[in-house]
């Protein structure tokens, strides 16, 4: 049919005529809510951008003279963005005097390559760039952190440890001295006196 007997069915119905096919002989046209057909569209991008797991790369900057507990709060760092799923670049920058003994750099970053080879591999080798030796690392197949273990054992420990506590006694009753006999009976010496007869003549 012409664009404009199309038309007037749109309006007529009242809704809009979209091109759906313009390189087609004849051209294809639908007959169709045009703002309900966008607000559907984006939602189905929000969902599968929601759905989408995206890999960010995060740097952690050292230096030939970061001290061993440093060195080890980058460690601990760095195996945290790997669990999160990202990459990590690792980057030694030398200074002054430093850039004439660059296996210092590259022996800070086999350091962290052995302690991080259960949770790591090396995608890019340490490369010189400039004064930075750099070398970007990312998860170990296979490899998951246990943070959710080690939650769940803290509270298995707090559990078993209610459990097992033993009743302890109130401390008034503790403190309270030993409460006495109420009965009417004699005392013993009383008793055995008058059970042994007199011997008065």
């Amino acid at each position: 049919m012409t664009p404009m007997q199309a038309l007037s069915i749109a309006r007529e119905r009242d809704l809009d005529l979209v091109e759906v096919s313009p390189m087609a002989t004849p051209p294809v046209c639908r007959l169709m809510d045009y703002g309900r057909f966008k607000y559907e569209q984006a939602k189905r991008e929000n969902e599968a951008r929601k759905n989408q797991k995206t890999t960010d790369l995060k740097e952690i900057r050292l230096s030939p003279r970061t001290d061993d507990h440093d060195l080890n709060v980058k460690i601990r760092k760095a195996e945290e963005f790997l669990g999160d799923g990202d990459k990590v670049k690792v980057s030694v920058r030398l200074r002054g005097r430093e850039n004439a003994h660059p296996e210092l750099g590259r022996q800070l970053l086999d350091k962290i390559v052995e302690a991080l080879k259960h949770a790591a591999v090396v995608e890019r080798p340490p490369i010189m760039e400039a004064r930075i030796i750099s070398m970007i690392l990312s998860k170990a197949p296979g490899w998951e952190p246990q943070k959710a273990a080690a939650a769940s054992g803290t509270h298995a420990r707090k559990g078993a440890k209610s459990e097992t506590a033993p009743a302890t006694e109130p401390e008034a009753a503790k403190d309270a001295p030993p409460t006495e006999a109420t009965t009417d009976a004699p005392p013993a010496e009383a008793t055995s006196a008058e059970q042994t007869p007199s011997t008065l003549s």
